[in-house]
């Protein structure tokens, strides 16, 4: 017997920080831009944002570009780790944690599949389908 899982949701400030992040990821023309609901699998966070970059260059403007966005629209970056690498630049944003990496990085770690549940992943929600500012 499968045990079940609660429905991931994103909730309503969640919804509004998500999307202030999405729109900064695409500013600086990030790829690939996958969210995650994980709320039902851990109470760390409820989002994950995965982006890729092409260059550790783009990895880093990304993040910077993310923070100051953050920062002017009055929301706190709790850490953010990886900027003297480039490979991979984690943004923790509290209840939204993004992780920006080159493509083969991304390849590697395959963190969808480790956010996995025993029925699949609960949740990817397609940032074409975000609501506009």
């Amino acid at each position: 017997m499968t045990p079940a899982f609660p429905t991931p949701t994103i909730s309503p400030s969640s919804d509004s920080l998500l999307l202030l992040v999405v729109r900064a990821l695409q500013d600086i023309k990030g790829k690939n831009i996958e969210i995650l609901s994980v709320s039902h699998l851990t109470a760390l966070f409820d989002t994950i944002v995965l982006v890729s970059a092409d260059s550790t260059r783009q990895t880093r403007a990304l993040a910077r570009h993310l923070s100051d966005e953050m920062h002017q629209s009055g929301h706190d970056i709790i850490g953010m780790e990886g900027l003297n690498s480039g490979e991979w630049i984690l943004v923790d944003l509290g209840t939204v944690v993004v992780h920006i990496m080159q493509p083969a990085t991304r390849l590697y770690y395959d963190l969808a599949s480790l956010w996995m549940t025993p029925g699949g992943l609960q949740k990817i929600q397609d940032v074409s389908r975000l609501p506009a500012l």
